[in-house]
């Protein structure tokens, strides 16, 4: 399991500096940033959408906040299960994990948006550059969830199978669940979309936005099948079906297909201002 022996010689702990550990967590949260507010900058420059690079880095770190504050409160919401009723002090401790995807766009989508309003930007087509570069940040967020040792899957015998008895997985090999959602919510998004972005003319507004919603939602909701339900929660509908992760990418799917459906029919080209 050669895997296996990989993971037991990561540690969550990049490096030190005096007191102060850098951890992979986050530096993946920046390099995820970085590399897709490259990504964001290089697809404008194709559609000849004249941004600047200020503009990019502004509507990055609005992002930026708004994933992280989205993230945490939608962790507190949906996957708390109480225990931030009776510790409400601990909403604060980011440190200590507990993010949500579902919360993150949501905050995403709202700090773009108020970025976009002061900044005099196309919230429309923002969203779809954004979409077409936040597959690079869910990438580098799964490989740290995998040097944790956390969110790990059901227990397996496949070849690539990996044991998390120090992070309290117990002496069974597992699914990398990690590693699967890093591939397919990560490298294979952000290809199709990217290649999706090097059409002329570029599709319409709403079309990037609505693959990845569309395809995320899909890709999340087969990987909860191998993957173990948050402990406080389980599964909501008897022993092995139906995780909150299910549920909230259901939603995600019919947003997308709806946003497919609005940019075909509405065909505005993503120069339009709205």
């Amino acid at each position: 399991m050669w895997l296996d022996a990989i993971y037991h010689a990561l540690d969550p702990i990049a490096f030190s500096l005096g007191p102060f550990a850098v951890r992979w967590y986050g530096l993946a949260y920046f390099a995820g940033f970085m590399c897709a507010g490259t990504a964001i900058y290089r697809v404008s420059r194709r559609w000849g959408l004249g941004l600047e690079m200020d503009d990019v880095i502004n509507v990055m770190v609005a992002v930026a906040l708004g994933v992280i504050l989205g993230g945490r409160l939608g962790y507190v919401l949906f996957y708390g299960g109480g225990y931030f009723l009776a510790n409400p002090l601990k909403v604060l401790a980011i440190n200590e994990g507990g993010m949500s995807f579902h919360g993150g766009l949501v905050g995403a989508l709202v700090a773009g948006g108020i970025a976009c309003r002061v900044l005099g930007l196309s919230l429309p087509t923002i969203c779809d550059l954004a979409a077409i570069g936040a597959p690079l940040g869910l990438f580098f967020g799964r490989c740290a969830n995998f040097v944790n040792g956390e969110l790990w899957g059901k227990q397996a015998d496949v070849p690539w199978a990996v044991m998390f008895s120090e992070t309290g997985g117990g002496m069974v090999y597992r699914h990398p669940s990690q590693l699967y959602e890093a591939l397919l919510e990560g490298l294979l998004l952000f290809v199709i979309l990217f290649a999706l972005s090097r059409r002329r003319p570029a599709w319409p507004q709403g079309t990037f936005l609505g693959s990845f919603l569309a395809l995320y939602g899909c890709f999340r909701f087969l990987i909860e099948f191998v993957r173990l339900p948050d402990p406080q929660l389980g599964y909501l509908l008897g022993t092995t079906w139906l995780t909150m992760g299910q549920c909230l990418s259901l939603p995600l799917v019919l947003a997308g297909l709806g946003l497919l459906s609005w940019a075909r029919v509405m065909r505005r080209d993503q120069r339009a201002f709205a």
